[in-house]
């Protein structure tokens, strides 16, 4: 059946002329890479491609070191005009930000000669396929895993630019190769040898930081909590709007990497105020599936690393958790 699927993408690809490419709300390396590379191949093929994320805020800085990076727009609503429009590491339509209403209507619009195809290539557990033509390949532990086999079959031709972008995403998303198949090494060996730095995109993409991104993080850490949840015992984080305001999403997103795996907890939990009383979570674990937890919760991911949004106090949010993993 997999098979099927990327042949199926790849027929749809391979015949379009006009492409957009879209990616999810506060990108991270593998979606900006998963952009940047199928961009880059379908150019290679004679389409005309553009890439954009629905959302205004800028793009954290140390992901303009990827390839193409720089010609991401931020736009408010989906450009008209494409023959194919493809979504990127986007584990659900609501991800998509600004776009999805318009990209919902697309898909329950009756497809004719000339409506738009909307694609989804994924890698997250939760996406159960929101296009026309649907490409999600949960064992990939990454998306860009993904576009590389779909690379293959369209036979483009993979160059340092493509082969970066490929990187970035297999990279940041094994937690630097801590966790996925041993296919992940072979591939990332491949990639190496069109002469990437792997040291200067480890610096670029993951280890750059701030004396202020540091002052932010001992702040945020400084008042973790353990608290029981039912069976669990969960690491919570609370990154308050007022400590996290104005750092950049890398940095943000960085926090979860400090409590994944605290000695005698079962469960991290990172909630990030993005403005007043409204939160992103981010939930890593070896003892339960993230992913089904997350999911309760309007969000999704990986059985080892899920997400949400919600609303509310501290109080609020911790209890809406506790309420899920105590059921």
């Amino acid at each position: 059946m997999l098979t099927q699927d990327y042949e199926r993408v790849a027929e749809c690809l391979g015949q379009a002329r006009r492409v957009c490419v879209i990616t999810h709300l506060r990108p991270d390396a593998d979606a900006i890479g998963s952009a940047t590379s199928l961009a880059a191949a379908l150019r290679q093929l004679g389409a005309h491609v553009d890439m954009v994320i629905g959302q205004r805020r800028e793009i954290s800085g140390n992901l303009l070191s990827i390839p193409l990076a720089d010609e991401v727009q931020l736009v408010g609503a989906l450009p008209a005009g494409y023959d194919v429009y493809v979504t990127v590491d986007c584990g659900s339509l609501d991800r998509t930000g600004t776009l999805a209403s318009d990209l919902g209507a697309l898909v329950d619009r009756e497809r004719g000669d000339d409506s738009p195809t909307v694609v989804c290539i994924d890698h997250h557990s939760s996406n159960e396929g929101f296009g026309h033509v649907n490409l999600v390949d949960v064992a990939a532990e990454s998306t860009t895993v993904a576009i590389y086999t779909l690379l293959k079959q369209l036979e483009v031709q993979v160059g340092s630019d493509i082969a970066y972008s490929l990187y970035a995403g297999l990279v940041t998303d094994t937690g630097s190769f801590r966790w996925g198949r041993p296919s992940m090494h072979d591939l990332a060996a491949e990639l190496m040898r069109h002469g990437l730095d792997t040291k200067q995109i480890a610096l670029e993409l993951m280890d750059s930081t701030t004396p202020e991104d540091l002052k932010m993080l001992g702040r945020v850490l400084a008042d973790i909590r353990l608290l029981t949840m039912g069976e669990y015992t969960v690491a919570v984080l609370l990154g308050r709007y007022d400590h996290i305001y104005g750092h950049p999403d890398s940095a943000v997103e960085n926090l979860v990497d400090h409590v994944r795996a605290i000695k005698g907890t079962d469960i991290a939990a990172v909630f990030k105020e993005e403005a007043p009383r409204r939160w992103s979570v981010s939930l890593r674990s070896s003892v339960i599936d993230c992913s089904a937890v997350a999911m309760r919760l309007g969000g999704g991911g990986h059985v080892p690393a899920a997400g949400y949004s919600t609303d509310g106090t501290d109080e609020e949010i911790i209890a809406q958790l506790r309420a899920v993993l105590e059921d």
